[in-house]
């Protein structure tokens, strides 16, 4: 299985080079909001995508029809799409599905509605408004825009929803009832509800004066996630397939497994338990030794129990090896992208492993007792790295592990 393209928009800018560029410097995304008031909010930061135009994306007319989230989506497929050289048309269009994972939807115009139907009446409500809220939509619009015929759905299971649409994705090719597939996740929740939801949890910083170091996974001084927003899509296709039309491999997606914690319906349980479990399953589903993985983006969300527990996690799945084992947070960069975060997160891993440089964890600045690994602090590392996982863990207790490897050791390459 191998992944041929990559989008990517994020509270790091839109498009795929420019959110690499920044990661590697080690860039914040995380600002004041300015799309709302919120002087009266505890929390006033978030990751705001900073620089989208609907209009490079949807024809005009068109925008009004679609939550911010699936506009997200469209762009990164593009993107993907693009990158990938993949030609979709009649002869192959059934063979090709999109699965887009999304957590909350379209809240945005869920709130805007809400407030037009209070201050309007029944008038006010536009018939665009549930086909604009509806998770499905983010897919639906994708095999739409380009004709893509085959499974089409959205996987619904909180901030791991974008890992989930990579992994059934990857299964379904691998099964052989897919050719090839755009999949990752969507998220737009920086809105007034998704703010005030997650404050009223008490998950979210407050570090209100320094949004830059807000967001600090493994640090001594987290207090909190800080909420993102963008989308993450790859075109992932049959190894073999793909070779045969000349695609240039990113990365190939070689494991996926999925559990759940049944344990708590926010907290992780003591240890890492379920998180470690998943790891394990899609090692083994990749066939894999454990001594085979260099690199692990880890989940962590800078929230005091999740770090530690993933920590713990790698520990149990790892052993020794955990010591020497590069682990790092891209949220430390983008905040929390809730429903799209596993799918950015798959698209940064498949570029470390092409590029063979790991994204670091910035604003690491005092070791925590509970957090002792090697977290690349602070600077991108050159890295000689064949296999990487990429973690994604939610709300309900719902894990998501994926095995990736190096494109150009792949077998036969």
């Amino acid at each position: 299985m191998v992944v041929t393209g990559v989008g990517a928009v994020s509270p790091l800018g839109t498009g795929t080079d420019l959110n690499w560029r920044r990661v590697l410097e080690g860039r914040s995304g995380v600002t004041r909001i300015d799309r709302f008031p919120c002087d009266d909010f505890p929390v006033r930061i978030a990751g705001q995508v900073p620089d989208f135009v609907p209009e490079d994306w949807v024809d005009r007319k068109d925008v009004k029809k679609m939550d911010v989230f699936i506009l997200y989506a469209l762009a990164a497929a593009q993107m993907a799409i693009s990158q990938s050289g993949l030609v979709v048309d009649e002869s192959n269009g059934a063979r090709i599905g999109c699965i887009v994972g999304v957590g909350l939807g379209g809240i945005i115009s869920i709130e805007e509605t809400h407030k037009a139907f209070l201050d309007g009446g029944l008038r006010k409500v536009s018939p665009f408004f549930v086909p604009k809220i509806i998770g499905n939509l983010a897919p639906g619009q994708i095999a739409m825009r380009f004709g893509l015929r085959g499974p089409n759905f959205a996987p619904a299971s909180a901030c791991s929803s974008g890992a989930h649409g990579v992994g059934e994705a990857f299964r379904m090719i691998r099964d052989g009832y897919l050719d090839a597939a755009v999949a990752g996740g969507s998220e737009a929740a920086v809105a007034p509800l998704g703010i005030g939801g997650f404050a009223a949890m008490r998950a979210l910083s407050t570090r209100n004066d320094e949004p830059g170091r807000a967001s600090r996974p493994f640090d001594a001084g987290r207090d909190g996630f800080v909420l993102g927003e963008g989308a993450g899509l790859l075109v992932m296709e049959e190894r073999e397939a793909a070779l045969a039309r000349g695609a240039s491999p990113i990365a190939e997606v070689v494991g996926y497994a999925a559990n759940d914690d049944a344990f708590h319906i926010t907290q992780p349980p003591p240890e890492g338990r379920g998180a470690a479990d998943c790891m394990r399953l899609a090692l083994e589903d990749a066939g894999l030794d454990p001594g085979k993985v260099g690199y692990v983006n880890a989940h962590v969300t800078s929230t005091e129990a999740n770090d530690a527990n993933e920590t713990a996690a790698i520990k149990k799945v790892f052993g020794e090896q955990a010591r020497r084992l590069a682990v790092s947070s891209t949220k430390s960069m983008t905040g929390h992208l809730l429903g799209a975060a596993g799918g950015l997160e798959a698209v940064y891993t498949a570029l470390a492993l092409r590029d063979q440089v790991l994204p670091p964890t910035i604003n690491y600045e005092v070791p925590d007792p509970l957090c002792d690994l090697d977290y690349v602090p602070n600077a991108a590392r050159a890295a000689d790295v064949e296999f990487a996982i990429s973690n994604s863990f939610g709300f309900g207790g719902t894990n998501v592990c994926l095995v990736m490897r190096r494109a150009e050791r792949a077998p036969g390459a």
